[in-house]
């Protein structure tokens, strides 16, 4: 049996199921039937959700079996979920200008009651010390 074609060959637009027809019996209902999410995605990407799942969902994991790295693995999932029709939203951008070791001291402070959180804000946003 052929896997079901969710993109039109020709023009790449979504199909629409509108027979389905019993192996057993040939009884026929015909209409128009929606096409899951699961049944966009290619081949290799259904495995690869196969993998996620056998692995609970444990990128590291997955990055192992697949002897990927890790970032190939989030970079995977992100087109994945895209195929699946979804919309992302960006991931957001960690400001690394301040070292960690600042950070945590700012937020010492803060919890130490001698900043306030406003302060720390402001410096977290370099608009000063």
């Amino acid at each position: 049996m052929s896997k079901l074609l969710a993109r039109c060959p020709v023009c790449e637009q979504e199909l629409h199921v509108t027979t389905l027809e019993c192996v057993h019996c040939g009884t026929e209902i015909r209409g128009h039937f929606e096409i899951g999410r699961f049944a966009r995605l290619k081949t290799d990407d259904l495995y690869f959700i196969e993998i996620f799942v056998k692995n609970r969902g444990n990128a590291y994991r997955v990055a192992e079996e697949l002897e990927i790295p890790y970032s190939g693995v989030r970079a995977r999932l992100t087109d994945i979920i895209s195929a699946m029709g979804y919309d992302l939203e960006p991931e957001p951008i960690q400001d690394t200008s301040i070292p960690p070791e600042r950070r945590k001291a700012i937020l010492d402070q803060v919890a130490a009651g001698k900043l306030t959180s406003e302060q720390a804000v402001k410096i977290l946003q370099g608009a000063g010390d």
